[in-house]
């Protein structure tokens, strides 16, 4: 992770958001996720447990998940930041939130930002995953809900199509 620069007074934190560049005036160690929900108004991205454990608060940082809720503002700055809001621009974000549609993935909903997060890096560093490959991208999302089946036929079908998925699932 970069080292956070220390700021001077009243100078900005800018930032590059789903290919925008935004100025915000924050504290440096300020948790990325408040200023994206709170500074900027993107409100995908799931407060869950604040510890980086649940993976609710996932974003891609130069297309890597990274736990927003412990992630200082002034360590994104500089990088590239994706959000839920942004991810189905990308090819891989598109075919996953299609696949979590086309599968019904999700139940209530609030970790799925999170997962699809962490599903779309996955596919975008390697087009063909095997369980192992994405037992291991997802092991730090939690699902309460339980939709881990749906999660992982989603993101067969996204990698391979619907009739992989059906026969892997």
């Amino acid at each position: 992770m970069a080292a956070i620069k220390p700021r001077e007074r009243g100078e900005p934190v800018e930032l590059t958001i789903n290919g925008k560049k935004q100025q915000v005036d924050v504290p440096a160690d300020m948790p990325l996720l408040w200023v994206l929900r709170d500074v900027i108004g993107l409100t995908g991205t799931k407060f869950g447990c604040g510890v980086a454990l649940c993976g609710a608060c996932t974003v891609n940082l130069d297309g890597i998940p990274a736990r927003s809720c412990v992630t200082p503002v002034g360590a994104a700055a500089g990088r590239a930041i994706t959000t839920i809001e942004g991810i189905g621009a990308t090819p891989e974000g598109k075919k996953i939130q299609q696949a979590w549609l086309d599968l019904e993935v999700v139940q209530c909903g609030y970790c799925q930002s999170g997962q699809i997060m962490s599903a779309s890096a996955l596919l975008a560093k390697n087009a063909n995953p095997t369980d192992a490959d994405i037992d291991t991208a997802m092991s730090g999302n939690i699902c309460r809900c339980g939709t881990y089946t749906r999660i992982r036929a989603a993101i067969k079908q996204a990698a391979h199509g619907p009739a992989i998925a059906e026969k892997g699932a």
